[in-house]
């Protein structure tokens, strides 16, 4: 970990870079029933639709380094607590250029998650994060995050 520090702006024009990220985001053992191409080409789908639409509640932010060279993206949800209906934010995705992986962007890109969640007065900050993504779910335990709900899968076909 550096010094380092971060600017961390919404995004505008970050289309590619953000983009270009997604096939990190499966670099890890996926669970069996899972194909890479398929978890690869979702989570573009998904970044795409939001990205081009900007819908309400939705919110792609870039972190820069010092030189100024876009090193991470998060994009964060507003949603609503299905339990107590209260707002919460849900890290949706987290993206680390492999050039700056263990730099601190990562955690420059929570610590902004939960400013902002604070800020925006959510009840809690959640994500979802795959078994085999060791890496993350070390940064998230560092973090503070616990299990909340676990969400289990079968394939049936």
């Amino acid at each position: 970990m550096s010094d380092t520090t971060f600017l961390i702006r919404l995004a505008e024009d970050d289309d590619d870079f953000i983009l270009g990220l997604t096939p990190r985001f499966a670099e890890f053992p996926l669970p069996a029933w899972r194909k890479r191409v398929e978890c690869i080409d979702g989570i573009r789908r998904d970044l795409v639709r939001h990205l081009d639409d900007e819908p309400a509640n939705s919110y792609l932010f870039v972190a820069e380094d010092e030189e100024g060279d876009t090193v991470g993206f998060i994009h964060l949800q507003k949603t609503q607590d299905y339990f107590t209906g209260k707002s919460n934010c849900h890290v949706n995705d987290l993206g680390v250029a492999k050039s700056h992986e263990g730099r601190g962007v990562g955690r420059a890109l929570m610590d902004h998650a939960e400013n902002w969640a604070r800020e925006h007065r959510c009840y809690l900050l959640t994500l979802a994060v795959f078994p085999g993504n060791e890496r993350a779910r070390e940064l998230y335990e560092k973090l503070g995050y616990g299990t909340d709900l676990v969400r289990m899968a079968k394939p049936v076909r």
